[in-house]
């Protein structure tokens, strides 16, 4: 914490006095107006220090509205502890290099903009971001890859189930497509290399399969990126927390 401004030094003679008076007030009033300063950026000290907190509400004064405070969680911490290497599942996860990753594309709290209710998976395709509604204002933003082209869906539907390390299964068109991928017309079980990635969830619509699902991927340079065939894809770290915060019957938006 930092210090607070000290009293005026006792005077060494008369002629000092109202100097060093004016001095000290200068110095109380530029405290002052430092802290109210931080007050209006919303900075807080920590620990348990002497001044109080200060009690800011969400009113609007004049044209400019006063951010609420944005929460804490102990998932959503440095891109190096948020990405790197891990063992999930007997699979070791390599690090993905998040330098290489667009900020705004990396795990984070932001103010909830979706007017959504809390738990609410919404997906902004245009801005290839994936938000999970908070409770208190907030919400988790993940960056997304999504399709390509001609391969988007969009509207309101629901989570109906989960999948660790899922099996794939290429749909007939793509293999159609594809004719490499008829080795895996069977299924291809969950690794490292299954374009599904550690989790996928399963996007369903009046109690029908869409076809869609929202999962992890290894190709985590596609976030951001157009390239999909419909799904919404997200860096496999990103992918095992969003799959541990949701019940599997959360409400998904896609817009």
């Amino acid at each position: 914490m930092r210090e607070l401004p000290q009293g005026p030094t006792p005077p060494r003679n008369g002629d000092a006095i109202e100097t060093d008076f004016l001095l000290s007030r200068r110095a109380v009033l530029s405290g002052a107006g430092a802290l109210a300063l931080l007050g209006v950026a919303g900075c807080s000290t920590s620990g348990g220090g002497d001044l109080p907190a200060l009690q800011l509400d969400d009113t609007v004064t004049g044209s400019v509205p006063i951010r609420p405070s944005i929460s804490v969680d102990k998932n959503i911490t440095s891109p190096d502890v948020m990405y790197a290497s891990l063992t999930d599942h007997g699979f070791n996860v390599p690090e993905v290099p998040y330098l290489k990753v667009k900020p705004e594309f990396r795990r984070q709290i932001v103010v909830d903009t979706t007017g959504e209710a809390p738990g609410t998976i919404v997906v902004h395709l245009k801005e290839r971001m994936l938000y999970l509604v908070q409770p208190g204002g907030d919400a988790i933003r993940y960056g997304v890859g999504i399709g390509k082209d001609g391969f988007r869906w969009s509207g309101r539907a629901n989570i109906q189930y989960g999948r660790e390390w899922p099996t794939w299964t290429p749909p007939p068109e793509m293999i159609q497509r594809k004719p490499e991928l008829v080795k895996w017309q069977g299924g291809q079980p969950g690794g490292l290399t299954n374009p599904l990635g550690a989790r996928a969830l399963y996007i369903y619509q009046d109690g029908k399969d869409t076809g869609y699902r929202i999962h992890g991927s290894p190709e985590w340079w596609s976030i951001g990126q157009a390239m999909s065939s419909g799904c919404v894809r997200l860096i496999n770290q990103d992918i095992i927390d969003l799959y541990s915060r949701v019940s599997k019957k959360n409400p998904v938006v896609v817009m």
